[in-house]
């Protein structure tokens, strides 16, 4: 259970930084999203998952 809160405090830290310190460009980014084709977007987020696993894999093998 430490572990998600460990997790899920990290997210925040590194969202609430993009908004914190750089708000125009995540609205840049936001509209070059909405201009991409659908199915680009949905690769994109499958590969930031498939990423995602693979660093929490790479964490357990390191030995968090």
């Amino acid at each position: 259970m430490s572990l998600i809160l460990l997790a899920l405090g990290l997210v925040m830290i590194f969202e609430g930084l993009v908004y914190a310190l750089a708000p125009s460009l995540l609205e840049r980014m936001l509209e070059m999203l909405r201009q991409m084709p659908q199915q680009a977007v949905r690769q994109i987020g499958a590969l930031i998952v498939v990423m995602g696993f693979i660093l929490v894999w790479l964490a357990f093998q390191i030995g968090l």
